[in-house]
């Protein structure tokens, strides 16, 4: 039997696979717009430490509690900090990540108080 792949994006497709829900984004939807999709915004909301032992390359990493700050500094301040342009309220792909999926929930319902229009989690 071939050994499982540890990558971090392998490492969810077992765990989201279980998640039907709403507001939640495949393991495949999520690996067809990594890389591809310039608009997409994938937000990594755990801990430093678990994000410094494996993180899906091009996310940001905002853990949970600077979330609500984050995505309401201005977008020279974003930039500035994450490297990258502040997601519009609007944005098509704002994608939030953890390890099991609550952390991820939590990011959304900030998004969502916070004005942003579409919001997804995915579970790490």
């Amino acid at each position: 039997m071939a050994a499982k792949s540890r990558t971090p994006l392998a490492v969810c497709v077992r765990l989201c696979s279980r998640m039907a829900n709403s507001g939640v984004i495949s393991y495949s939807d999520l690996k067809s717009l990594v890389g591809r999709d310039k608009g997409l915004v994938l937000v990594d909301v755990r801990n430093k430490d678990e994000v410094d032992k494996g993180r899906i390359p091009g996310s940001i990493h905002i853990p949970l509690s600077d979330v609500e700050r984050d995505l309401s500094l201005d977008p020279d301040a974003f930039q500035t900090k994450f490297g990258v342009a502040k997601p519009p309220l609007d944005t098509p792909n704002l994608v939030f990540h953890c390890q099991l999926g609550r952390r991820g929930q939590a990011a959304t319902d900030k998004a969502k108080s916070l004005g942003f229009e579409k919001y997804e989690s995915y579970v790490h």
